[in-house]
């Protein structure tokens, strides 16, 4: 497995783990690993078993390819809100497209 794959892996593992609010250590015991290794996933220099993948997803109450699809981050309220109000400030002649946008998905 490249190692561009694993520090992959190890960011969204870490980022899953702190929108939960758990601590690694927390979420090391729910796995049954020790703390180094959690440590190691989450830096991307080891990877996990299978078994521990389907433990991993169920403790972060995620699916394995919200796992593994690296190109997506969600984010929270906050922080759309604020890239709203960024592409606004940066372009306020797009307020209008903006809106039809919206509209064509609320609607």
């Amino acid at each position: 497995m490249s190692d561009e794959i694993k520090k992959q892996f190890g960011k969204r593992v870490k980022y899953f783990r702190e929108q939960r609010g758990l601590t690694q250590e927390a979420l090391a015991e729910i796995l049954d690993v020790n703390i180094n290794s959690m440590s190691y996933i989450e830096r991307g220099i080891n990877f996990i078993k299978s078994d521990t993948l389907d433990k991993l997803c169920h403790a972060l109450n995620i699916t394995p390819k919200q796992l593994f699809d690296f190109n997506y981050c969600p984010l929270s309220n906050t922080d759309l809100k604020a890239g709203i109000n960024k592409m606004l400030d940066e372009n306020p002649d797009k307020l209008n497209d903006i809106y039809k946008i919206l509209s064509g998905f609320l609607n």
